[in-house]
């Protein structure tokens, strides 16, 4: 589908960014040093802004919207919902309800057969570690350096990132870990097999010197997102469930950026063979259009609360309208072939191209990952594997990476600027001629990154 492109009317943009200006406080910024691009539309894998400029979105919002913007069975389903029963509480069981939960039941792993709806990826992070607390009557929960949780109390706590830092009690009960990254191995890994041996030994060694009748449970992404998009090496996750089973550790999955469809895979757990105790999920379970996420739940983790209350829950959880949304996405994901349609894109499309683009610039030092979900680790000497820019740089630090992103919005396309690396993650849906606009208007900003290296 060709988006459409509304009539430039800078007036209307204009008033939009000053109305932003002077009453939207906005997340993870410093508010005086930001100037956010005022939006007139979407569709697709598009949006627009008011000047007329139309942008390819290769962050598909937040790495949600997996089916792109204005999808019009979602749209549709979502007017029909609220005309139907827009909001009811929560304790109450509403169809629509029941059926998002049994279709997310329907594509989880093993026997996650119980949903805990929730507003948000933080959310359902939060809920899942106080289930595997209450569950195991232990404290502490285990997770590793590099990886994004969510913003809420424990979630930020439990993420390893620099926006941890100002919210980081130390007094969480969170103990972090490495886990492996072949490409910049904190084990001086040889390869990967040699890497997941290594990774699996320093969590062993944590978990003994933690205690293992300390530790609740470990959480981790099954793959890191934001963090940088590390697929784990084969039997990682394999060994992290056996370490869980040995200890009784609750394992838990994040899958709020991984999973419906984003890696190829309904989750991503599903390319590994691993099941976990609790998985968390957001963002692509309906492409973010109405705000929802949830816990899915084993059933030996659900039968805790049988008799004794769960003490937890939100005025919103499960939604209505939310739960319409995630309905017709997950009917549409499976009619539209969407999940299979990212696992084409990775296999055909994406990968082939990124790895491409990396036989031509000198900035690229790595390519990985699966389906709709990519990385390119940018650096400015491939044989030392120095990063194009230092950890955490902001600043004339960051230039470098400032001047890539620049030139890929000149180009048209928006891209995920992390660090740095720079994300390609479209929509799950998008077509093949898409994609590779994207690939044109990335090597064309890559050339800028290649100003910045040594070799």
């Amino acid at each position: 589908m060709t988006p459409l492109t509304p009539q430039p009317d800078p007036q209307a943009g204009a008033a939009v960014k000053a109305a932003d200006r002077a009453h939207v406080f906005h997340s993870w910024s410093a508010q005086g040093l930001i100037d956010p691009l005022a939006v007139a539309g979407a569709e697709g894998a598009y949006f627009w802004d008011y000047d007329g400029n139309r942008y390819l979105d290769f962050t598909s919002g937040l790495v949600y919207t997996n089916i792109g913007y204005q999808h019009p069975k979602v749209v549709a389903a979502i007017q029909e919902q609220a005309g139907k029963l827009a909001t009811f509480a929560p304790a109450f069981a509403v169809d629509v309800r029941s059926e998002a939960a049994r279709l997310i039941a329907e594509r989880t792993p093993g026997d996650l057969d119980k949903v805990f709806f929730t507003n948000g990826g933080a959310e359902a992070v939060e809920n899942a570690i106080r289930m595997a607390r209450l569950h195991t009557g232990r404290t502490k929960v285990l997770s590793a350096y590099r990886s994004y949780h969510g913003a809420t109390s424990t979630a930020i706590n439990l993420t390893g990132d620099p926006r941890r830092w100002a919210s980081d009690t130390a007094s969480s009960g969170v103990v972090h870990f490495w886990g492996p990254f072949a490409y910049r191995s904190p084990f001086y890994a040889a390869d990967e097999a040699q890497e997941c041996e290594r990774a699996l030994a320093h969590l062993e060694d944590t978990i003994a010197f933690e205690g293992p009748g300390t530790i609740a449970a470990i959480i981790l992404e099954t793959v890191p997102g934001t963090a940088g998009i590390m697929v784990p090496p084969p039997g990682y996750l394999a060994g992290v469930r056996e370490l869980c089973d040995r200890h009784g550790i609750v394992f838990v999955l994040d899958e709020v950026m991984a999973g419906f469809g984003r890696t190829g895979a309904w989750f991503a757990a599903d390319h590994f063979g691993v099941v976990p105790d609790l998985l968390t999920f957001a963002k692509g379970v309906n492409s973010g259009y109405v705000p929802l996420g949830g816990v899915a739940i084993s059933g030996e983790i659900a039968a805790t609360f049988d008799k004794r209350p769960y003490p937890g829950g939100l005025t919103y959880s499960g939604h209505p309208l939310a739960c319409a949304a995630a309905v017709a996405t997950i009917q549409a994901m499976e009619e539209e072939k969407v999940v299979e349609q990212a696992a084409r894109l990775g296999e055909h499309v994406l990968g082939p191209g990124l790895r491409e683009l990396a036989e031509r610039h000198p900035s690229v030092g790595e390519v990985r990952g699966l389906g709709a979900f990519w990385a390119l680790d940018l650096v400015r000497d491939r044989e030392t594997r120095e990063p194009l820019v230092p950890y955490n740089a902001a600043g004339e630090a960051n230039a470098p990476m400032a001047a890539f992103a620049a030139a890929c919005k000149k180009n048209g396309l928006w891209p995920f600027v992390n660090m740095n690396r720079t994300h390609a993650v479209p929509a799950c849906n998008i077509t093949e001629a898409e994609a590779k606009e994207g690939l044109a208007a990335l090597d064309a900003a890559l050339s800028v990154a290649d100003e910045h290296t040594t070799g």
